[in-house]
């Protein structure tokens, strides 16, 4: 019975110890790098309809859900299921403020 116990709190403190606090991913790690919030990002929608934050600098690529305060996915119908709509593209950078 102790074998067991020890065998579980090993496992568990294993587990615990791979946690750790990551990289911060809200900055374009490339040669111009940048914060994400400064790139301009479009708009993908998956087969299911729903809206996808996407940005594409050309060398790297981010997409994350579109969500909305609830946490809840954002399914506006701005266009057809797989399409995009925005200019994502090389990452065109944006003023803070300028709509999306």
């Amino acid at each position: 019975m102790k074998l067991i116990k020890f065998a579980t709190l090993a496992c568990l403190l294993s587990a615990v110890a791979a946690c750790e606090v990551g990289p911060d991913k809200s900055f374009d790690r490339g040669i111009d790098s940048k914060h994400l919030s400064q790139l301009q990002a479009g708009i993908w929608v998956d087969p299911n309809g729903c809206d996808h934050w996407i940005i594409d600098d050309g060398l790297e690529g981010y997409l994350s859900q579109r969500l909305d305060r609830y946490g809840k996915p954002v399914c506006s119908g701005i266009a057809p299921p797989t399409y995009t709509v925005g200019d994502f593209k090389r990452g065109g950078t944006r003023d803070i403020g300028d709509p999306l």
